[in-house]
């Protein structure tokens, strides 16, 4: 073992639990000058695998190492071995976030904002904006795989994964599937790239079992690419009995009300996500956090037993603030999903790469959804992209580089830097009120021009949907959500 790599150890075994500011003290810094941090400044060190796994409605006080209740071991392994950014946003919405992290563009720009893209919608991911997977395919990334929930376009296959850079395709176009029958509005949502599967299980469960399978048959090759969205614990509430078990459950008590009834009045199902009910609402969401915990676990067991850790580079985060009427918690952050408050923007995340990041530390400074992208295509080697609203966060996580003063845009009246909020017009001190518990009283003037200033950005980045050109259907939903075909305009 090397000097530099001996260092890092050590320094790794001191450092945990650390909470650090806007650099990672002077040690950090020193091992990450002496360690390069992506291809494209070493040469011939071998590009990482890339496993991306985002949690769908996890609140801040929904992972035991925030403090919560609900028991979430593997995660919070994961957070020991990482970098963890706890100054991390997103949208308040579960589809712009998905949009913005696979384009690193603030997905207003593209009409995919203010909502999900739900099954009724005609717009979707525009097929000329570059992803993630399409960056990496020129890397030679040939394994690109997508698991899970989708959510960016169901109006045709002009918006499918397998139209985005991804190889393969296994999981849902819509959200809030049942996690039993994997249904929506009655029709069985469940694909492996095209085509319909019918099988048994927990929808968690077997999208952990594919991204296992993925990294078991791949790890020998090539760099691999793994984009995994979780539909957990998104509402429905259904858990396994197993899982509900393990939270205290009588199956003799009496059951937890269904939040959903809106959704299956709707869906003309009135049996939508009753299977799976625990007593209340909060035990059935943390068996489901901890059933999707269990499947983390599981995939970086499958990182570690193919030899993979070292030059395996894993984010962790979820894709809003939780809604606790879902039985999700933001405590003592202010404010819930939907909202532009901490409580439904910032969200737990974590950058765990061994070879090249410390491990154990806290990254202070704001970071962004748009960041992961040209992030992601840094540490493969790949130059910046000249269209991004993110930053290549690699030289400030590993200590090369001091932070920049920035500010991140959160809405058309929401901007956040290291210490400001700028909302609605008040101006939080997030230093001193980290909780957004009174806006100041008397603004420094440069502080708040500054802040609009940033603001006054949005209205000149907004752009168009892209929307399928296909009539609309006659008959809806599709059976068994087969995507009408529709090729792409620039392809």
């Amino acid at each position: 073992m090397n000097m530099v790599k001996r260092l890092r150890v050590l320094f790794s075994k001191w450092a945990f639990g650390l909470r650090i500011g806007s650099s990672l003290t002077i040690l950090v810094c020193f091992l990450g000058a002496s360690s390069k941090v992506s291809a494209e400044t070493t040469g011939s060190i071998q590009p990482p695998h890339i496993v991306h796994i985002i949690a769908d409605d996890l609140g801040w006080n929904d992972v035991a190492f925030h403090g919560s209740d609900i028991r979430t071991p593997n995660i919070d392994r994961l957070a020991r071995e990482s970098v963890v950014l706890d100054r991390f946003y997103v949208t308040p919405i579960c589809s712009p976030t998905r949009a913005g992290v696979l384009t690193g563009l603030y997905p207003f720009r593209f009409g995919i904002w203010g909502g999900v893209v739900s099954p009724t919608k005609r717009h979707g991911l525009p097929p000329e904006t570059r992803t993630t997977p399409e960056f990496l395919a020129e890397l030679g990334y040939q394994h690109r795989a997508m698991f899970g929930k989708w959510h960016l376009g169901l109006a045709s296959t002009m918006f499918h994964p397998l139209r985005h850079g991804m190889t393969q395709f296994y999981g849902h176009y819509n959200g809030a599937i049942d996690y039993f029958s994997r249904k929506r509005f009655g029709e069985l949502d469940w694909h492996r790239d095209y085509a319909s599967i019918h099988e048994n299980g927990y929808s968690t469960d077997l999208i952990g079992n594919a991204v296992v399978d993925f990294i078991d048959r791949n790890a020998g090759g090539d760099p691999l690419y793994a984009y995994v969205a979780f539909n957990a614990p998104h509402s429905p509430l259904q858990a396994k009995r197993s899982d509900l078990v393990e939270y205290g459950f009588d199956p003799d008590g009496d059951l937890a009300p269904n939040t959903d009834r809106k959704i299956a009045r709707r869906e003309n199902a009135l049996n939508y996500g009753e299977r799976g009910k625990g007593n209340t609402i909060r035990q059935t969401f943390s068996a489901m956090t901890t059933a999707m915990d269990q499947q983390v676990g599981r995939i970086l067991e499958a990182i570690d037993r193919n030899g993979m850790r070292e030059n395996t580079l894993v984010v962790f985060h979820s894709d809003n603030g939780a809604d606790p009427k879902h039985g999700g918690s933001n405590t003592p952050l202010r404010g819930k999903k939907f909202s532009t408050w901490e409580g439904g923007v910032r969200v737990m995340a974590t950058i765990r790469w061994p070879r090249e990041l410390p491990s154990g530390v806290t990254f202070n400074s704001v970071a962004s959804y748009v960041d992961l992208m040209p992030t992601m295509i840094a540490a493969a080697g790949g130059a910046s992209p000249t269209e991004t609203d993110g930053v290549n966060l690699l030289p400030y996580l590993s200590g090369q580089a001091s932070p920049p003063e920035r500010t991140i845009l959160l809405g058309e009246a929401t901007v956040v830097s290291d210490r400001w909020k700028l909302k609605d017009g008040e101006l939080f001190d997030l230093k001193d009120d980290p909780n957004e518990a009174s806006p100041i009283d008397d603004p420094d003037p440069n502080v708040l021009s500054g802040l609009s200033e940033s603001l006054r950005r949005y209205s000149s980045m907004v752009g168009p949907a892209v929307t399928s050109r296909l009539p609309e259907p006659e008959s809806w939903p599709p059976s068994e959500w087969k995507l009408p075909e529709e090729e792409s305009p620039i392809r």
